[in-house]
């Protein structure tokens, strides 16, 4: 009996299952002259890079201006002078130094005070007055040639988020993860974790890659970033786990990837890439994805290379099915594409490290591969950047990727090309950030109020919560002491991260499986601080505020509903409905006792 055989999709060239062997469709020269597996055909004509330009406009403060006097005017003459526009006006730090003023433009007028200012003899430079932002550029010097990360906002993305805590399977040829025999650990992975895997081809726990395509594909999900090596990851502080069904010439059969996939989810994955496929429909792959899906596993598959309808299992049930788009942000032709398209992702040209010569001697290259193989990854990274975020429902997660992307046409036909659009997973993550901020902050103020007027009922003498010890326990355990820190400092600096987390979300640095039991989001935390402190009277406000940041949390779980925890949802409704009215009860006791 003929078992149906999956083979990687890397390249421009076709592989056809047809009944009684393989057929490979030709596509042009440079494909019936290389192998098409290990020889991938590249588009590199150089001409493109992303400009990275800004509106400008956009950074400046409105109504202010940075004057530049000349150093010989006189600090009397530069008063009168602006004075005399009728314009207010104040120093900058090295002002007596630089002669240097930050002015105050009237509405309406900044057009008439520029052409005045600049007609001034006695004025050297007349400019809006902008804002600058910290920005982590990782050092990769390949990182000029990924014009694929760049496309779906990778440097924007990192300053909320780069993976922490999040495991990514990468079910395929297996990865350059260890050192092991022959094979060796990637020089471009060595700062990137990799937690133990499975080989279903022999049977035991070294999934190296001795074919080559498993390893390109990692690069994109969790390349080690910034360390002046290669290229860089989208989420490249998420874990890989390497679960090896493909053997050397890239192809197993549809229960290898089946017993993959449940391996995988059992062994602790979050979301599992699957850059492979075949056109058979087979029912023990889709109970594997089911099974998978019920352990609340993302997964994420490549839509095909056919340029006809979607294989499997990309257009499986429950599947974010991915096809492939260009620089031009056009599909690209080897793409299949249909219904079962999700979203669409860079696979033209996508530069990453992989090994050569089956892996052994140390063999590194940095190919720029095309395939719907490609674009796959690049949703996995975006979906752990989400999960970092403590998105932990699949459905949810794939919700804020699909609802984030660029929409390149509304047609009905383009949706077939695209699905919801080109992936964003800057646009991702920050909404994310700013839905969960807004949310625990009004529900930080809402239950503020809330249990200072149940304290005065109880106590007409209860301690106010308006006050620093209150809130900066508040704060930290609701939306995040630093909150708005993405906003001003990448999170990809631990420091910055952790500070920007709340207490809750913390315990997601050791896993989502950890986070998912909300450890550090329950009444029993300020239970217990209450009962250690609540002889010492000056504790009490923080312990209050505390508990009700932490039923703010609490209550943004609810209100979002993008998390789930061990036993489901609805489950995880019920004890955090539970958990916040513990907390909201011990604030209210806490602010209330005044003896």
């Amino acid at each position: 009996m003929m078992k149906a055989r999956f083979v990687t999709v890397p390249t421009l060239g076709l592989f056809l299952l047809a009944a009684g062997g393989l057929a490979r469709a030709d596509d042009g020269p440079a494909a019936r002259n290389a192998d098409p597996l290990r020889e991938p055909v590249a588009i590199s004509d150089g001409t493109f890079f992303p400009s990275g330009d800004l509106d400008e406009a956009a950074w400046d403060i409105p109504g202010e201006l940075v004057v530049d006097i000349k150093d010989d005017v006189e600090e009397s003459a530069i008063t009168g002078f602006l004075r005399g526009l009728g314009l207010t006006f104040h120093p900058t730090a090295l002002e007596s130094e630089t002669k240097v003023e930050i002015v105050d433009v009237p509405v309406g007028r900044m057009a008439e005070v520029i052409a005045k200012l600049r007609g001034d003899p006695r004025v050297e430079v007349v400019e809006p007055l902008a804002r600058v932002r910290a920005l982590f550029v990782p050092d990769d010097p390949l990182l000029k040639e990924q014009w694929h990360m760049e496309r779906v906002g990778a440097t924007r993305a990192w300053d909320f988020a780069s993976g922490r805590g999040v495991t990514v399977a990468v079910v395929d040829t297996g990865i350059a993860c260890e050192d092991h025999g022959p094979f060796t650990k990637g020089t471009d992975l060595a700062n990137t974790a990799c937690v133990g895997g499975w080989n279903v081809v022999t049977g035991n726990e070294h999934a190296n890659d001795d074919q080559g395509h498993g390893t390109h594909v990692a690069g994109t999900i969790a390349q080690s970033t910034n360390n002046a090596i290669g290229g860089a990851g989208l989420a490249f502080h998420a874990r890989l786990m390497p679960v090896k069904v493909l053997n050397a010439d890239g192809f197993g059969t549809t229960a290898d990837v089946a017993d993959g996939i449940r391996w995988a989810a059992d062994h602790g994955a979050n979301v599992i890439n699957l850059s492979l496929g075949g056109p058979r429909n087979s029912r023990v792959l889709q109970k594997a994805i089911d099974h998978a899906l019920s352990k609340n596993v993302v997964v994420v598959a490549a839509a095909g290379n056919s340029g006809g309808s979607v294989g499997y299992p990309g257009a499986s049930e429950g599947v974010i099915g991915v096809s492939a788009t260009g620089p031009d942000d056009k599909i690209a032709k080897f793409s299949s594409r249909g219904s079962a398209v999700d979203i669409g992702a860079p696979g033209v040209s996508v530069t990453q490290q992989t090994i050569c010569n089956k892996g052994r001697n140390k063999c590194e290259t940095f190919p720029a591969w095309n395939g719907t193989s490609m674009a796959s990854p690049h949703v996995a990274g975006a979906a752990a950047l989400v999960m970092s975020l403590g998105v932990t429902d699949p459905a949810s997660v794939e919700a804020a990727l699909k609802n984030t992307a660029r929409e390149v046409d509304p047609s009905d036909d383009a949706k077939k090309l695209y699905g919801a659009g080109i992936l964003q997973a800057a646009s991702a993550v920050e909404r994310v950030t700013q839905n969960h901020v807004l949310v625990r902050l009004l529900a930080l103020f809402g239950l503020t109020f809330l249990i200072a007027r149940a304290a005065r009922k109880k106590n007409a003498n209860a301690a106010t919560p308006w006050t620093p010890l209150y809130w900066i326990p508040a704060l930290a355990a609701g939306p995040g002491l630093f909150f708005f820190a993405p906003w001003i400092l990448p999170r990809v600096h631990l420091a910055v991260d952790l500070l920007a987390r709340p207490l809750a979300d913390l315990d997601l640095l050791l896993g989502v499986g950890v986070h998912r039991f909300l450890p550090l989001a329950n009444g029993l935390v300020p239970f217990a601080l209450t009962a250690v402190t609540f002889g010492v009277k000056k504790a009490r406000p923080a312990v209050a505020g505390l508990a009700v940041g932490t039923a703010a949390y609490l209550a943004s779980i609810v209100a979002l509903g993008d998390a789930t925890g061990p036993f489901g949802k609805v489950a995880l409704i019920g004890w955090a409905v539970l958990n916040a009215m513990i907390c909201l009860w011990i604030a209210r006791t806490n602010l209330a006792e005044t003896n």
